[in-house]
């Protein structure tokens, strides 16, 4: 006869009997049938009686749950989470599915493929996957790598963007002479320059007091420019005369407002080459600066300096503005207050707007060795030189010569 687990008849003939009741609140209980007889047998319980026979059924039926027990105790003491590790394989009858030895479980054969699981414990000795921090924990924050940044080159702005045509820039204008007196009324060209300077109305008069055929450069100066004049205020004239006038006369001029009055046509000219269908309205220069420095420049009365009442002094004139031949009919020179009696001379000159006079010294009421200032008067100006030369003492008078006659026997 053979009994089942908790003392159940299984097997045998005869009447049937219950074992006695065995404990059932301590786990792993196994019965082994010994050669004397049956003897169950546990951790701190040992039964003996009659002849009890154990099926093989129920003796792996108790291995298996011990496996189970231990397995689920491995695991929970591994990773603290009661659940079996999902990356090995393990058999419930001793060792594991892949062949490893009992108790000893291997690693199973991972697809190449498969990322690897991240481990399941913390270096501080707490469950969870690494890099999962915990609630109660602060998040390290690294510190931020400092990177060299290379200086920003700055760019040039880009150019504004034209959304209208520019005003064209006039060209410039005669600047003042200044004027001339013209006592004669008659047209002269440093007379004409100073029409020129009204170019409203100025041009046109010039042109037509210009002569068809100009006898001087210094009015082929004057057409050119005239000409200019009108042509690039829409108002007639020519482009090609004065272009030509231009050309002829580089060079060849001399005298302050005669290169004021080319650089002007100049300016014209290149306004003209580069907006060749341009037209500007010009207006008068405003007043500063003049063309001509007029002035005395130098008063010549000897080596030594010095003149006395009778002597010829020269006396020249830098920048002048004017016709010279109204200055020697019209003007004036004083010498130490006194006027020289005209009309005046003149002695040919270093250039065209330098005038060389002569004239004599008059009788000055000063002691000899006085300082002697010159002055020129003409047209409402006056220049004058501060000790121009100083006084000499006159010459002593010649004592008479006496002759004497003998008679002849």
């Amino acid at each position: 006869m053979t009994w089942g687990a908790y003392g159940s008849q299984v097997n045998g003939p005869g009447p049937r009997r219950r074992s006695p009741a065995l404990p059932q609140h301590f786990p792993g209980w196994a019965c082994a049938r010994m050669m004397e007889g049956p003897r169950c047998v546990s951790g701190d319980l040992v039964t003996s009686g009659g002849v009890m026979g154990i099926s093989l059924g129920t003796r792996i039926a108790g291995l298996c749950l011990a496996g189970t027990v231990a397995v689920v105790v491995a695991s929970c003491v591994a990773d603290g989470s009661g659940a079996p590790r999902g990356d090995r394989d393990v058999s419930v009858a001793g060792g594991s599915s892949n062949g490893g030895p009992d108790g000893t479980p291997r690693e199973a054969a991972e697809p190449s493929a498969a990322a690897p699981s991240p481990p399941s414990w913390r270096p501080d000795g707490s469950g969870g996957p690494v890099g999962v921090p915990r609630a109660d924990s602060p998040v390290p924050v690294p510190p931020p790598a400092s990177t060299a940044v290379a200086p920003l080159t700055p760019r040039p702005a880009p150019p504004a963007e034209d959304h209208g045509a520019r005003p064209l820039a006039v060209p410039a204008w005669l600047p003042p002479g200044p004027v001339s007196p013209d006592t004669d009324a008659v047209p002269d060209p440093r007379s004409l320059y100073d029409r020129l300077r009204a170019p409203a109305t100025g041009c046109g008069d010039v042109l037509r007091s210009v002569p068809l055929v100009a006898p001087t450069a210094d009015w082929r100066l004057l057409r050119g420019l005239a000409n200019a004049c009108l042509a690039v205020q829409g108002r007639g004239g020519s482009w090609e005369t004065a272009a030509r006038d231009h050309a002829e006369l580089a060079g060849r001029l001399d005298g302050c407002k005669n290169d004021a009055a080319y650089d002007v046509l100049t300016g014209l000219l290149e306004f003209h080459r580069l907006r060749p269908g341009a037209t500007v309205r010009l207006g008068a220069a405003p007043d500063g600066a003049p063309a001509c420095d007029y002035g005395i420049a130098s008063v010549d009365a000897g080596p030594d300096g010095a003149a006395r009442p009778g002597d010829l002094i020269s006396i020249e004139l830098r920048g002048t503005y004017f016709d010279h031949a109204e200055l020697l009919r019209d003007g004036g020179v004083f010498v130490g207050g006194v006027s020289v009696p005209g009309p005046l001379a003149s002695l040919p000159a270093d250039g065209r707007d330098h005038l060389r006079l002569t004239v004599t010294v008059p009788a000055v009421s000063a002691a000899p060795g006085t300082p002697v200032d010159v002055r020129v008067r003409y047209g409402g100006t006056e220049p004058a030189r501060e000790g121009a030369f100083v006084l000499a003492a006159p010459e002593p008078p010649t004592p008479p010569v006496s002759v004497s006659v003998s008679a002849s026997p």
